[in-house]
């Protein structure tokens, strides 16, 4: 019968050489010095990327992407539901605090080549919008927007998967929809954004996505500490420390250049509405017609009153609101490249050109608050009570 760590005699851990032994103290105390090694190993094997890792982050990316350009929400839940168990971001935090530069780097390899298939299918998925337009942009600009709601559903994720890579039974696939949510969704943003021209998705997206890593992989090595690993090497503490230094240097520097909480990086800036000014119109006034002289009683020629010139009146100009709630977009021609984009209940100026009748609806040329002008589909418009005419 085999004895458990607790039920072994004092002298079987006095017959271990003294380095030996000094590792069996910095490691797991429950198990065994050779215990502890095949623990890790089993760790370290579970938290690897294989093959079914690149293969769901292909589907997850083409998901994600299709997410986007529908801007429906429970498409891009499918997408992190699809997603891999993002073992590799627990791979990292092993091979930080294990300070295993080997393992770290194959954790952080697989893990940037599944990053790069989700980036490369979101920017595939912004190129095509010239030709099949978003239903809209809601959900990429909400992604790509720091909030501390999201900062919260990475560290839970990041937590939890450590401890069930710990975990002989875990599971880390649960735990991997909250890591997937952080990651891959604001990945596929910004390359979505990068071929689209959306503003405020490039590079907004790409910051969001580092700081969201660093913030997991920093989460991830606190919790293999707190459940009993520890380097083996003087040389591992010392890796640990930098890449833990350089999480929180990268949290910082990212977050203070702008990308606050409030989102300053990825939402628009606010431009105020312009106002309509009534111009007063200029009426006719009567003019006095001088007398006539009269020297002799010979009749004499009379001035003939002439009327002033009367003043052209000018076209009074008409606006309208953005009636989706999901906002709406103008474009070069009808049906054409997306100049701008705006939010429910914008006011914009209706042009005086021809409306442009198309088989997708009636097209009418407008002048938005940020000075673009664009062409709409007039039923996406409603009228402004505040102007009439239209």
């Amino acid at each position: 019968m085999k004895l458990q760590g607790s039920q072994l005699l004092p002298s079987d851990s006095d017959n271990l050489p003294p380095a030996r032994r000094r590792r069996a103290r910095r490691l797991l105390t429950p198990l065994e010095a050779d215990e502890r090694a095949l623990m890790i190993e089993s760790v370290a094997h579970r938290a690897s990327p294989s093959f079914d890792f690149f293969l769901f982050s292909l589907l997850a990316g083409i998901l994600l992407a299709g997410g986007l350009w529908l801007d429906a929400p429970p498409v891009l839940l499918l997408g992190a539901l699809v997603a891999p168990s993002m073992v590799p971001v627990g791979g990292m935090a092993l091979g930080t605090i294990l300070g295993s530069p080997r393992f770290f780097g194959r954790s952080f390899g697989g893990f940037a080549i599944g990053c790069t298939f989700v980036l490369l299918l979101g920017a595939g998925g912004g190129a095509l919008t010239p030709l099949f337009p978003p239903a809209g942009w809601q959900q990429a600009h909400l992604v790509t927007r720091l909030s501390a709601a999201h900062f919260l559903v990475v560290a839970v994720g990041a937590v939890w998967a450590a401890v069930q890579l710990a975990q002989e039974d875990g599971n880390p696939a649960v735990p991997g929809v909250a890591l997937a949510y952080g990651l891959y969704l604001p990945l596929s943003a910004a390359g979505f954004g990068l071929t689209s021209g959306q503003p405020h998705l490039w590079p907004d997206g790409i910051v969001v996505f580092a700081l969201h890593l660093a913030w997991a992989v920093l989460l991830g090595t606190i919790t293999f500490a707190i459940l009993g690993f520890r380097p083996l090497t003087v040389f591992g503490y010392t890796l640990g420390g930098v890449v833990a230094l350089l999480s929180i240097v990268l949290l910082i520097a990212l977050g203070s250049a702008g990308a606050a909480i409030e989102a300053n990086i990825a939402l628009p800036t606010y431009t105020p509405t312009p106002t309509h000014t009534p111009t007063l119109t200029p009426t006719l006034t009567a003019t006095p017609v001088p007398p006539t002289a009269t020297l002799t009683p010979t009749t004499t020629p009379t001035l003939t009153p002439t009327l002033s010139p009367t003043p052209t009146p000018t076209a009074t100009p008409y606006f309208a609101l953005i009636a989706p709630p999901k906002g709406a977009v103008i474009r070069d021609v009808p049906g054409g490249v997306i100049v701008s984009s705006y939010l429910q209940g914008t006011r914009v100026q209706i042009l005086d050109a021809p409306p442009v009748e198309q088989e997708s609806g009636i097209w009418v040329l407008v002048l938005g608050p940020d000075g673009k002008q664009g062409w709409i589909l007039q039923s996406l418009l409603t009228a402004d009570t505040s102007t009439l005419g239209w």
